[in-house]
C-alpha cells in the first residue's frame, strides 16, 4: 500500500467515525412545510430550520453551560463529544380557551420532538406558523446557569429590522441592562448592526420573496430574558443575557427603581427544570405576522381557575394629557375634584375604569401607603363604585415590590381594580421573577396589572390573563418629548409584524390633537399625535391592547364627538382576528369580529395609499359599513376627517384611501 492509499484510508476511517457519531434529528410541521433539523456531532448541537426546501436557518449552536450545586466545575449541555440521544415524538391537535384575548380560543397544532441523553434534554415544536424549542435540565439538586447558547445564524446577510436599548455606552454592557425597552427600529443587514450594543426582542428578518423571520422567547420564567447581538463577519445574532444581580441600590426615577452596583458570574440560579423557548417564526407574507398566536401557544397554561372577574375595556388616562381640563370651576390637577370629573366623564361614556398615574403617592418615599392630602383614595373609590367606574392605580417599581402583598391586600380591601406597575427597566433573573410573583399575587386577590417599563410579554397572557396589558414599546407618550423631524408614523406600521407579534402592548392611542409630520413639535404639557386623526383611531383595531387607554383630555373628547363616539364604540378583545394584508413600515390591515359585529382597521404610513380589501371572509350578502376615514384635506391638516356609510356587494371590494400617515376604521355589523 503506498501513501496515498494509506491517506485514503486514513481519511475514510475517520469519516465513518464521524458519521456514526454524527446524527440528524428531523420533525416536521402538521402540514409538512416547515422542518426542523437537530445535528448532535463530535464538535457540538445544532439547529436548522427549512420552509420547503429553503434553508430559512442555518445550523445554529445550542447549548448550556451549568454547575450543579454539589459540583465544583461547570459542565457543558449539548456541546461537545455529546451521546446521541433517545428520540420520542408526539402530535398535539387542541384548542385552547383564550378568556381576554384576540380570538376567544386558540388552536394549539404542531409535532414535537423531545430529545434526552441523560439529565439533558431539547424539546422542539414544529408549527405551521414556526418552530419554537427548549433546554431542559432533569435533577433533584438545584443548579445554577452560567451561560446559554442560542445563536441564529442565516444563510446570507439578510436586512432586519431591530432595536437597540437606548441607553447605555458602546461595548459596556452592563450599562444596557437598565433600559426601557422602547425603541424605534434600524433597518440594516444583520452584519451591519454594532456588535457593541445590545438588541432587545423580538427582532425581523427578511428573507427573499417576501419570507419573513420573527425571533423571539416565551414562557419567560426564573430566568433571564434574552438579548441578541449582530454585526461581524457573519449573518449570525448570537444570545446574550444580563447576570444575576450581586448587590443593588435604590435610585433612578424618583427613587423608584434598583439599580444593580454588581453582578454573579451566572445568569441564572437555582433555575428550573425548563428553560425558555426559543421562537423562529416564519411568514410567508407580513400580515400573518400581525394575527400570530404562537407566542400564546408557548405560554404555561391558565392558572386562574375562575376568570369572571377579570374585566377588559377603557380607561380614561390623566398623565399623557397633563390633567388638562379647562371650562371646569376647579383648579385641574392631582386633587379630587379633578379625578371625580375625570369618574364622570367615565360613567357618562361607558369607560370601564380612570388611572391614577403617577403623583397620588407621596413622592419619593417609594411608600404606596402615603398618600398626597389633596387625595382621599376612600372617598374617590366610592365615589366611582356608584358610577359603576374601577379605579386603577399608578406604583413605582419599587414602591410596590418593596411591600408587595401588604399593598395589593391593602388597595383590593379598598375596592381598588388593579396596579400599572411602571419602571421596571430590567430582565435579569430577579426582575422576571417579581413580574411572575406579581401576577400571580395580584390575581390571588382579584386585581388586574399593567405592566410598564418592562419587557415583551413572553406569553403570560395565557396563564394569568390578569395581566391585562404591556408596555415595551415606543408608544404615543415619546410624542411629548421627541424632537420635531421624529417618525413616529413610519414606527406605528412597524409594531404591528414585530413588537405585537409577542403579545398585548399600551401603545396609549386616542390623541385628538393631530399633525401631519412637519407640523409636529413637542409640547410635553399639551401634547399631538403624528398622523391623521383616522390613524389615531384605526389603532383601537390593530393594536392588540385588552385595557385600552382614552389618553387625551376629557374636555377634548368632548370637543371631538364625532370621532369619541367611535372610539367607545371599539371593543378591546375580539373573537376573532382575520390578517388582511400589510407590508412592514407602509401600511397593515386587520379585521377582528366582537359577537356579530366585525371591524376592519387600517393605519398607513408616510405614503398616500388606496387600497381594495375583499371582505368575503366575512360571509355572503351585501355588507353596511359605517367608517371613520381620512378627510380630503388630511394630507395637510391632519385632524381632517369624515364619517361615512358603505354598501359593499357580494362581487365587490372594499375601496380604501389613505392621507400619508393615515387611517380607516369600518364598523360592519352583521344581521342574522
Amino acid at each position: 500500500m503506498n501513501i496515498f492509499q494509506k491517506c485514503i484510508s486514513l481519511f475514510i476511517a475517520v469519516m465513518t467515525v464521524f458519521a456514526a457519531q454524527a446524527k440528524n434529528y428531523e420533525v416536521a410541521s402538521p402540514s409538512g412545510d416547515l422542518r426542523a433539523v437537530v445535528s448532535v456531532t463530535n464538535s457540538g448541537t445544532t439547529l436548522s430550520v427549512f420552509a420547503g426546501e429553503t434553508e430559512v436557518l442555518a445550523p445554529s449552536p445550542i447549548s448550556l453551560t451549568i454547575k450543579e450545586n454539589n459540583e465544583s466545575r461547570t459542565k457543558v449541555l449539548w456541546g461537545m463529544n455529546s451521546k446521541q440521544p433517545k428520540v420520542r415524538r408526539s402530535f398535539v391537535d387542541e384548542m385552547i380557551p383564550a378568556p381576554v384575548y384576540k380570538r376567544f380560543q386558540v388552536k394549539d397544532r404542531y409535532n414535537q420532538m423531545v430529545l434526552t441523553s441523560g439529565k439533558q434534554g431539547l424539546v422542539v415544536r414544529a408549527y405551521d406558523d414556526g418552530i419554537a424549542y427548549r433546554l431542559t435540565y432533569k435533577n433533584n439538586i438545584p443548579y445554577t446557569v452560567y451561560n446559554e447558547q442560542a445563536d441564529f445564524t442565516f444563510p446570507a446577510d439578510y436586512p432586519m429590522y431591530a432595536s437597540y436599548v437606548k441607553r447605555g455606552d458602546d461595548g459596556d454592557f452592563e450599562s444596557q441592562y437598565i433600559n426601557s425597552f422602547e425603541n424605534t427600529y434600524e433597518h440594516e443587514s444583520i452584519t451591519k448592526f454594532k456588535s457593541s450594543r445590545l438588541l432587545f426582542l423580538p427582532v425581523l428578518v427578511e428573507l427573499p420573496h417576501g419570507m419573513k423571520v420573527c425571533i423571539t422567547e416565551a414562557d419567560l420564567d426564573n430566568y433571564p430574558g434574552m438579548y441578541l447581538v449582530g454585526g461581524g463577519d457573519t449573518p449570525v445574532l448570537a444570545s446574550h443575557f444580563a447576570p444575576v444581580p450581586k448587590t443593588t441600590v435604590q435610585g433612578g426615577h424618583n427613587m423608584l427603581q434598583k439599580f444593580v452596583t454588581s453582578r454573579e458570574e451566572y445568569i441564572a440560579r437555582d433555575a428550573d427544570a425548563q428553560l425558555p423557548w426559543r421562537v423562529i417564526a416564519v411568514a410567508g407574507n407580513d400580515a400573518e405576522l400581525a394575527a400570530s398566536d404562537i407566542v400564546f401557544r408557548l405560554g404555561k397554561p391558565l392558572r386562574i381557575a375562575d376568570t369572571s372577574w377579570i374585566k377588559p375595556g377603557k380607561v380614561a388616562w390623566d398623565w399623557w394629557n397633563a390633567w388638562n381640563l379647562y371650562g371646569v370651576d376647579f383648579r385641574a390637577g392631582i386633587n379630587n375634584e379633578t379625578y371625580k370629573y375625570y369618574i364622570d366623564f367615565a360613567a357618562e361614556n361607558g369607560i370601564e375604569y380612570v388611572i391614577l398615574d403617577e403623583g397620588w403617592a407621596v413622592n419619593k418615599k417609594a411608600d404606596l401607603m402615603q398618600v398626597v392630602p389633596e387625595i382621599d383614595l376612600p372617598e374617590l373609590v366610592t365615589y366611582a363604585d356608584g358610577k359603576n367606574v374601577g379605579l386603577i392605580l399608578w406604583a413605582g417599581y419599587w414602591a410596590f415590590h418593596r411591600d408587595m402583598e401588604n399593598v395589593v391586600k391593602h388597595y383590593a380591601d379598598m375596592g381598588i381594580k388593579g396596579f400599572k406597575v411602571d419602571f421596571m427597566d430590567r430582565d435579569d433573573q430577579e426582575m422576571v421573577r417579581f413580574i411572575n410573583e406579581a401576577s400571580e399575587l395580584c390575581a390571588r386577590y382579584n386585581m388586574l396589572v399593567d405592566f410598564h417599563g418592562m419587557y415583551k410579554p413572553t406569553g403570560a397572557q395565557r396563564t394569568w390573563p390578569n395581566v391585562i396589558n404591556y408596555e415595551g414599546v415606543n408608544g404615543l407618550e415619546q410624542l411629548k418629548w421627541s424632537p420635531k423631524g421624529y417618525d413616529q408614523v413610519t414606527y406605528d406600521v412597524q409594531i404591528p409584524f414585530i413588537r405585537q407579534f409577542a403579545g398585548p402592548m399600551d401603545y396609549t392611542q386616542g390623541a385628538m390633537r393631530n399633525a401631519i409630520k412637519k407640523n409636529y413639535n413637542p409640547v410635553n404639557s399639551e401634547p399631538m399625535s403624528q398622523g391623521t386623526r383616522s390613524h389615531q383611531l384605526a389603532m383601537y383595531v390593530v393594536y392588540e391592547s385588552p385595557l385600552q387607554m382614552i389618553s387625551d383630555s376629557p374636555t377634548k373628547y368632548d370637543k371631538n364627538l364625532r370621532s369619541f363616539e367611535f372610539i367607545k364604540s371599539i371593543p378591546t378583545t375580539w373573537d376573532e382576528t382575520v390578517p388582511l394584508e400589510g407590508e412592514v413600515g407602509e401600511y397593515i390591515a386587520l379585521a377582528r369580529r366582537h359577537n356579530d359585529t366585525w371591524y376592519i382597521g387600517v393605519i398607513n404610513g408616510a405614503t398616500p395609499r388606496h387600497i381594495e380589501i375583499d371582505l368575503s371572509f366575512i360571509g355572503n350578502g351585501p355588507k353596511k359599513i359605517k367608517a371613520h376615514i381620512d378627510g380630503v384635506n388630511a394630507g395637510q391638516q391632519a385632524k381632517d376627517s369624515q364619517i361615512i356609510e358603505q354598501v359593499i356587494k357580494d362581487n365587490e371590494k372594499l375601496p380604501i384611501d389613505m392621507s400619508r400617515g393615515g387611517g380607516y376604521t369600518g364598523i360592519i355589523h352583521i344581521e342574522k
